[in-house]
C-alpha cells in the first residue's frame, strides 16, 4: 500500500510538473520547458523518499531544485537525525549535484 502510493505521488508530481512547465515557458531560472520538467522529477523524487522514510518533519522540510541539479532544503525539523536523513536522501537522488541545507531544529510546534 505505501508503495502504491509513492508511485502514485511520484506519477502526479511528473505529470504536474509538466503542465506546470508548458504554462510557465517565461521562467527565466527555468527558460527551457524541458529543463522546468527535470527539476520538478528530481524535487518530486526527494519528496516521495522522504514520504517513505516516515520523516515527522515532512511537512515542514521544502524542496526545491534549480536547472542544474542543486536542491536546496528549507523547513524546520525536530532533529539533527532528521535533518541528516533529508540531506542524505537528496544527495543520494539521482540527478542531483549539490545540496544546501537550511532546515533549522524546531522542537515544538
Amino acid at each position: 500500500m505505501k508503495m502504491k502510493f509513492a508511485i502514485t505521488c511520484l506519477s502526479c508530481g511528473m505529470l504536474l510538473g509538466s503542465a506546470v512547465a508548458l504554462a510557465q515557458d517565461s521562467d527565466t531560472d527555468r527558460s527551457h520547458p524541458k529543463a522546468f520538467v527535470k527539476d520538478s522529477v528530481i524535487t518530486t523524487k526527494i519528496k516521495t523518499k522522504l514520504a517513505a522514510e516516515h520523516i515527522t518533519s515532512l511537512g515542514r522540510i521544502h524542496v526545491d531544485t534549480d536547472k542544474h541539479g542543486v536542491v536546496w532544503l528549507t523547513g524546520s525539523a525536530r532533529t539533527q537525525e532528521a535533518i541528516d536523513k533529508a540531506v542524505s536522501i537528496a544527495r543520494e537522488t539521482e540527478g542531483v549535484k549539490d545540496v544546501h541545507s537550511h532546515i533549522k531544529i524546531k522542537k515544538d510546534d
